[in-house]
């Protein structure tokens, strides 16, 4: 009878208010009206309970009734067991060991949504949005699998090794991945340095806890060195904490203007969603040229923070439309520790743009954003992509044209950059080929590396990848299985020559270094250099 009551408070909990103190310590004391479908509800899952053929798990039936009703409502929404909880919560603090890649299930499918830089996936060349369809051989979609058992399966003592088997859009078959499991940083700015006599550069990976204190000092160096121009990288930034994207902001707008806001339905009490953020005015940046750079997978905290640039006419966006992840989810702890992760409001713009995309098609479709983009030709081509007259919005200070409709569409767009692409290429880095290969290529001249290039600008302006270098890559291809194709060789000939010297400084330096080399011929930073010269 005890288990019944408890098992009754827990279904109310979901179906009362959305407020906060619903789920806190002292719920029990509340008073609770409910509804008849509320009754009805409950009545439901006891008359399961009590009458079905065969005994039923109660956990289950009330796990899968929270997972079911959210199912139906956003693209975003999800429901946490305590032990998911734990452990989402400890990449937040130090490093852990593992094969480095953020992820969620989604349709029963794990998705990647970020390979960490410098973490082991990202340098095979693992992409958010692929698709982990087999771990060592064994099936993992459509069994079932929960964060859990993800976490068991991909996360080990550094060293060990775990192969995963991916399906990547506008790939045909399934692609094999052998990772070596290390130890994972967690920083959210990968590299800060100066890219000429008067411009900075900064990339955020996320917007982390330490987002704010890394930021500043980058700043502070930057500064130091008498940076007038400051490009920020949110490329492949998928978001993070709101208050770190405030406090960025912050640093960049005068005081008093608005840098986003939220709507949603339940406006009354404390934790209202209905709520304005407004610039300090105390920013570190307020008054140098400014450009943001983004793409399809800069989502969430990236788009609140180019929006309101935008909005304000502070800087340059630049690149492609961004992802479009524009609904705030607020983490709500139930009595047992597991946690609703529900949509409570929707984020906007200071003009009023709706920064979340439609899901009105439902998941399966909202899935398959990403990958309509690119057959529609929108990522390749500006032209390709349409917007209504009723989504026509103009920008604060100087009035230009921009566009709501879901994501931050850039101010100038730069398309992306497949030319030199081939199946030989791609190979040798999915395979992780090229990084073995530089693995070893260090470990045999650490030392000449050392003593010839002491310091990085020596390295960046003396070293070159020669033809012995690359007919040793060949041959090392050859015996891992990846047959020499000389046309399609030359063709990406380009590509393997920057990333070879890149992740070279990489391991030998970090990953600052490894930016400041594959920068020097990115089209989104050229355009950027370009733009701010004007």
């Amino acid at each position: 009878m005890k288990n019944r009551k408890i098992f009754y408070v827990v279904v109310l909990c979901l179906f009362v208010s959305l407020k906060q103190q619903v789920f806190s310590q002292s719920f029990k004391d509340k008073e609770l009206n409910i509804s008849l479908n509320e009754l009805k509800l409950i009545s439901a899952i006891d008359l399961i309970k009590t009458k079905y053929v065969d005994t039923v798990n109660e956990n289950k039936l009330v796990e899968t009734a929270i997972i079911e009703m959210l199912k139906g409502l956003d693209p975003h929404s999800s429901y946490l067991t305590a032990e998911e909880v734990k452990e989402m919560n400890e990449p937040l603090h130090g490093n852990f060991e593992g094969i480095g890649v953020s992820f969620n299930i989604l349709n029963d499918t794990i998705f990647v949504i970020n390979a960490i830089p410098g973490g082991p996936s990202e340098k095979l060349g693992i992409l958010s949005g692929d698709k982990i369809i087999e771990i060592d051989q064994k099936n993992v979609a459509g069994i079932g699998i929960t964060n859990k058992d993800v976490f068991s399966k991909l996360r080990g003592e550094k060293g060990t090794k775990v192969t995963v088997s991916i399906k990547r859009r506008n790939e045909k078959n399934l692609i094999d991945f052998t990772i070596i499991r290390d130890k994972i940083p967690i920083f959210s700015l990968d590299a800060s340095y100066m890219i000429n006599k008067e411009t900075g550069y900064i990339k955020l990976n996320r917007f982390s806890e330490t987002t704010g204190t890394e930021f500043d000092s980058a700043i502070f160096k930057l500064k130091s060195q008498h940076m007038q121009n400051l490009i920020l990288d949110l490329t492949g930034n998928g978001g993070g904490y709101l208050d770190k994207a405030v406090y960025l902001a912050n640093q960049f707008l005068e005081k008093g203007k608005m840098i986003v806001y939220t709507k949603g339905v339940h406006s009354e009490g404390v934790h209202s969603p209905n709520h304005a953020y407004i610039s300090a005015g105390e920013g570190s940046f307020q008054s140098g040229k400014l450009v943001v750079l983004i793409d399809e997978s800069s989502a969430s905290a990236s788009e609140i923070l180019a929006g309101a640039i935008q909005d304000w006419d502070r800087g340059t966006i630049i690149g492609r439309r961004s992802f479009g992840k524009g609904l705030v989810q607020q983490q709500l702890e139930l009595p047992d520790g597991s946690m609703l992760k529900l949509t409570i409001a929707r984020y906007y713009t200071p003009t009023g743009r709706l920064i979340q995309k439609s899901y009105k098609e439902g998941v399966d479709e909202y899935e398959k954003d990403l990958a309509n983009r690119y057959k529609h030709g929108e990522l390749s081509n500006k032209d390709s992509i349409h917007f209504s007259d009723s989504l026509k919005y103009f920008t604060l200070v100087k009035k230009r044209l921009v566009y709501g409709g879901g994501g931050i569409m850039p101010d100038i767009f730069v398309a992306l950059d497949t030319a030199d692409n081939t199946e030989y290429f791609s190979s040798i880095i999915r395979k992780g080929t090229l990084n073995k290969f530089v693995l070893n290529y260090i470990d045999t001249h650490r030392e000449e590396l050392k003593r010839n290039y002491p310091v990085f600008s020596s390295f960046d302006k003396n070293f070159s990848i020669d033809n012995q270098i690359l007919d040793d890559l060949v041959a090392f291809a050859k015996k891992e299985g990846i047959s020499e194709n000389k046309d399609q060789f030359q063709k990406s000939k380009k590509q393997i020559v920057n990333l070879l010297k890149a992740y070279i400084a990489r391991d030998v330096w970090d990953t600052n270094e490894f930016f400041e080399i594959m920068n020097q011929d990115n089209p989104v930073i050229l355009k950027a250099l370009e733009t701010l010269n004007q």
